[in-house]
């Protein structure tokens, strides 16, 4: 069963394909649904994919497609003759499959990595300080990512606040892409937890017994830390950029 939410938002997009022949843009959902932020939108849409009623098609911008509607509702047939829509079970878009060994089980994936050429991974949110990892987790909201930047493990996505990090190519306004674990060479960039409160991400070095914090800025001061304040929460294995 669907939510009234669920509801009116599968309806308002299957009426914008029938009208326009491509799906509303999130800006479009947010009004029609009377939501205050896009955010509201990621999470229905994950929702009604997880249920069946909906499909995304990688690598596509505004690409959703309305597999079924809810039993109690008949198509919708326009007064007016129209074109022949082609059935939904053989789309005109065939995206290219990754193939490999991917982990059979990567937390927080909605498709398998061997299967599709993206996969979804949970957006932790904006990366700032005075706030453990956890507590940044948006439970609905996702960001697809390349297959090909994943391997073995489990990962996540946050997004990145500040400049301290610019000249190693990661800028305000980023999104990261964090293999979860809590060992990391020496030189990884990580998201490391200080002091059990402060969540940044840096570069990591070792010096002794030491642990030091590096900014890819000159205008930061490199913070060094004691080992027992500093624990790693992942490692950077990519970045995803929208121009």
């Amino acid at each position: 069963m669907l939510t009234r939410k669920q509801h009116e938002l599968l309806i308002f997009i299957d009426k914008h394909l029938r009208a326009t022949g491509f799906s509303p843009s999130f800006e479009e959902m947010k009004d029609a649904l009377k939501l205050k932020s896009k955010s509201g939108i990621h999470r229905l849409i994950t929702a009604l994919e997880e249920r069946g009623f909906l499909r995304r098609r990688a690598h596509r911008a505004r690409a959703l497609e309305v597999i079924r509607l809810p039993e109690n509702i008949a198509p919708r047939r326009s007064a007016e003759p129209q074109a022949p829509t082609p059935p939904a079970a053989a789309p005109v878009f065939s995206p290219n499959v990754i193939h490999g060994r991917f982990a059979p089980n990567l937390a927080g994936v909605q498709r398998a990595a061997n299967e599709a050429a993206a996969v979804q991974l949970p957006l932790y949110g904006r990366i700032a300080a005075g706030l453990p990892i956890e507590a940044l987790r948006d439970s609905g909201t996702s960001v697809e990512v390349p297959a090909a930047l994943l391997a073995n493990g489990e990962h996540y996505a946050l997004e990145v606040s500040g400049d301290s990090m610019v000249e190693a190519g990661i800028l305000d306004g980023d999104t990261v892409i964090i293999r979860r674990g809590d060992i990391a060479d020496n030189g990884s960039i990580v998201v490391a937890l200080v002091d059990e409160n402060e969540v940044t991400l840096k570069r990591l070095r070792r010096k002794g017994n030491s642990i030091a914090l590096e900014p890819a800025n000159p205008r930061y001061e490199t913070r060094i830390f004691g080992p027992d304040r500093v624990k790693v929460q992942g490692r950077l294995v990519g970045l995803l950029r929208r121009y």
